[in-house]
């Protein structure tokens, strides 16, 4: 006899209404009562700047619940709704597989079927790695739903606004002014100054700028340019002298212990988990990690870090969390740095040169904490500008 309880994830896909009927018809295919239980996973990919998606989810779980009644019709079906990772990291599939498993196993499922597009936002293809990571807890069985999604005639590059254009020029402008020299400070008396302008790199500027706007306006902008795009960049004329203090202070660590033989070389391989959302903001830390001598980014997964560490003291600064609260406070604003240490959060542990964790002992003595994986909360997680 067929397994009558399904789990089935949902987002707002091309194939989802196919889904949901394809889901329905399975559950019912021994004509007995049924139950299909709908699960909308929130994803922390979705930036937490003002990106509050419950409304979102709550539409699209009534939309399937009507779609599940008109399916199964007279036939006795229960259809249960159930919203996953409101309150956890969700990041990867094999974070959505966990949590998909978990609610399985509490509800008695032994059966998920998946949307052959399913996406809850980590901006990736996911359908084939979740399968794979739902196979591997061997505790359910899992099907794609057998259907086919209509052609979407959408055009390949979307028109790029007013807003991406200038933002784009004048970006690309001063760039290159810059690598021109064009103003020149020259003395012209004891209290006077004056900029020595050359127009051929003006007139140079301003075409490359056009050409570039124009060009690569429609791929380069994710979004228009706002008020947030506005507030990162003048809160990055404060991150970038933090983080030039920063890389200053780590040359004259590193200097010391190659000058001075007594200090420890103690190069570690650590695991951090900021508390970052996103492509960019990772993206930032794990470079900014890297600009920072004695400190290397090996490895980037999901928001989770793998950075080599060479001494004692910059690995403490690392845990610390003084370069996550800097990246923090350039995307989400001065709220978002009000967050304990990456240490005291229990989000940083050392691991060795395998990838393995060494004896609890070793982590205590090197970084004063068990290093234990248990994923903090963010509490100031939205963009305060």
């Amino acid at each position: 006899m067929p397994d009558n309880r399904l789990l089935v994830p949902v987002s707002d896909s091309a194939t989802l209404r196919q889904t949901v009927e394809y889901a329905v018809q399975a559950a019912l295919e021994d004509e007995t009562a049924a139950t299909v239980r709908f699960a909308y996973v929130h994803s922390t990919t979705r930036s937490p700047e003002g990106s509050d998606d419950e409304t979102e989810a709550d539409e699209l779980l009534d939309r399937v619940t009507v779609w599940a009644g008109e399916d199964a019709g007279e036939r006795d079906l229960t259809v249960e709704t159930t919203h996953l990772g409101t309150e956890q990291y969700i990041f990867s599939p094999p974070d959505i597989a966990r949590l998909l498993v978990e609610e399985a196993s509490t509800h008695g499922i032994r059966r998920v079927v998946l949307d052959p597009e399913y996406d809850p936002g980590i901006g990736a293809p996911l359908v084939r790695p979740l399968g794979e990571e739902l196979e591997a807890f061997e505790a359910v069985s899992v099907e794609t739903a057998p259907v086919t999604a209509q052609t979407r005639r959408a055009p390949l590059l979307e028109r790029a606004s007013l807003a991406e254009v200038g933002v784009l020029f004048a970006v690309s402008f001063g760039f290159y002014q810059v690598l021109a020299g064009n103003f020149t400070w020259v003395s012209a008396g004891p209290a006077d100054w004056a900029a020595e302008i050359y127009w051929l790199d003006i007139v140079t500027g301003t075409i490359s700028a056009s050409v570039v706007a124009v060009g690569l306006s429609q791929v380069v902008l994710g979004r228009e340019p706002g008020r947030q795009t506005l507030g990162r960049l003048l809160r990055g004329l404060v991150y970038i002298p933090y983080l030039l203090k920063e890389i200053i202070k780590a040359n004259v660590l590193i200097a010391a212990v190659i000058l001075d033989p007594r200090l420890p070389i103690e190069p570690r391989l650590t695991r951090i988990h900021p508390a970052l959302w996103g492509g960019l903001p990772v993206s930032t830390l794990a470079n900014s990690i890297t600009l920072t001598p004695g400190t290397l980014t090996v490895r980037v997964q999901g928001r989770h870090l793998l950075v080599h560490t060479l001494v004692p003291a910059v690995r403490e600064d690392l845990f610390d969390g003084g370069l996550e609260r800097g990246v923090r406070f350039l995307f989400y604003g001065r709220a978002a740095m009000r967050l304990p240490g990456l240490r005291e959060r229990g989000e940083a542990e050392i691991v060795d040169a395998g990838g393995t964790r060494p004896d609890d002992e070793s982590a205590d003595d090197a970084t004063g904490t068990s290093g234990s994986d248990t994923g903090g909360t963010d509490e100031t997680g939205g963009d305060a500008e």
